[in-house]
């Protein structure tokens, strides 16, 4: 495998570009090495500059359910592309979009459309805190909604103890105000509210993470959390920026059967164009300018290209239940097979599993939140990662990363990187 190109375009974007990359995880810090520069994708593949082939299992983060480049979302962008690409006003599509998402996620009543998941986060909380007249939420440590100064925040030594900023140009001001408790912990919660009764706004959570890996709720936990809000008046927001439409059509909160009060959406309504949402309660969403008091605004938002790919995709997934089955078909298939040479080599791991989403740890301890997490061998996927690179399978370079299928994964597909895997962890045990 040559990587010639990509290794002298990378020394060549570190002269312009901080760190060489628009994103930090694509820096391959966490895994070694030098990151592969994309020229294009197609269905389960992706393909570098050097022109290497690699089965693709990040599909861009999520958004690419159906595989890269699926030709009736890209005829649906020329087509919008033939009438302009930015009106910076209205367009029926948007009334569409905001139609459909009504329809399949439970808990919006009323959506307002953004540019990523980082402004649906950010947008959310200045909602809540504008709609309860409070200024303190809680979120959940190693769970990541963006890069909003509010959620950069590091746990302190308790639950009682006041975030830290984890990032500098985050104000100590801003951090004193994101209460942080570990994830699956009900008690947690309970004893943050009790120290800061009446003064806390929302509880936004990533109900199914993937920014620790894929961690997933322990029975009654959401339903839990879901009892505390309403007892204490405070607003739940769901972050399914990731889960939205992949683990069911109406995402996590329609797999668990707990609705949220409000919601953020992001990747997959844009089809792979940058977009985001946030919605939930009429009530709620109508503290939103210009209907009510809380400003936001954003020049693109609803923008034309975004919404035609989004829109064709949320069509297709309301009208093709089968893509959920197939999903998860595929993720029972390919899991299986990674456990089985696992347990062949008598390595100790951890996989958490839940459709199309799972993350393989080097640990046998269980994984529950972001200290579970922690416990796993860090270098050791690193020495994995770059087996299956070598192998063209590529992973998110970074342990704390949920992986995302999709269905352009074939039978015969996942059967040959179930063989890249197990070639790759005799390589890294030197069997």
């Amino acid at each position: 495998m040559q990587i010639n190109k990509s290794k002298a375009l990378f020394e060549k974007a570190q002269n312009y570009i901080p760190g060489g990359v628009n994103s930090p995880v694509r820096a391959f810090r966490a895994v070694g090495g030098n990151p592969i520069f994309i020229e294009k994708a197609d269905g389960a593949h992706i393909f570098d500059a050097d022109g290497n082939s690699y089965f693709e299992l990040i599909n861009s983060w999520g958004p690419m359910i159906l595989g890269h480049n699926h030709p009736m979302i890209k005829e649906a962008v020329i087509k919008a592309m033939e009438n302009g690409t930015s009106f910076g006003a209205p367009t029926a599509r948007e009334v569409e979009i905001a139609e459909l998402i009504t329809k399949m996620v439970p808990s919006v009543e009323k959506v307002r459309m953004v540019n990523s998941g980082t402004e649906a986060t950010m947008s959310a909380i200045r909602v809540a805190r504008g709609f309860t007249g409070k200024d303190k939420f809680i979120k959940m440590e190693g769970h990541y909604h963006g890069h909003g100064d509010s959620f950069l925040i590091a746990a302190g030594s308790g639950a009682m103890t006041m975030g830290n900023p984890d990032s500098p140009g985050v104000t100590k001001g801003t951090a004193k105000d994101t209460l942080i408790a570990p994830y699956n912990d009900l008690e947690a919660i309970e004893e943050l509210i009790k120290v800061n009764k009446n003064e806390i706004a929302a509880l936004i959570l990533e109900p199914v993470p993937g920014n620790m890996g894929l961690v997933t709720p322990k029975p009654g936990y959401l339903e839990g959390l879901r009892k505390i809000c309403d007892k204490e008046g405070i607003i739940l927001i769901f972050d399914e920026v990731m889960t939205g439409f992949r683990l069911a059509k109406g995402g996590a909160q329609e797999l668990f059967g707990v609705t949220p009060d409000m919601t953020t959406l992001g990747k997959i309504i844009g089809g792979g164009m940058p977009v985001g949402a946030y919605g939930g309660k009429k009530e709620i969403m109508e503290f939103v300018s210009p209907a009510g008091p809380v400003y936001q605004a954003g020049t693109l938002s609803g923008n034309p290209i975004a919404m035609a790919a989004g829109l064709t995709m949320l069509q297709y997934l309301d009208t093709h239940d089968e893509v959920y089955t197939r999903l998860n078909q595929i993720g029972d298939k390919l899991v299986s097979g990674i456990k089985t040479s696992l347990e062949k080599l008598g390595l100790n791991y951890t996989v958490n599993h839940l459709g199309s989403m799972y993350s393989l740890f080097f640990t046998d301890k269980e994984i529950f939140d972001f200290a579970s997490a922690k416990q796993a061998d860090t270098a050791l996927f690193g020495k994995y990662f770059q087996a299956m690179l070598h192998r063209g399978v590529y992973l998110a370079p970074s342990q704390f990363e949920s992986l995302f299928l999709s269905t352009a994964l074939t039978d015969e597909y996942i059967s040959q990187i179930v063989q890249a895997n197990e070639a790759s962890l005799k390589e890294i045990l030197s069997l």
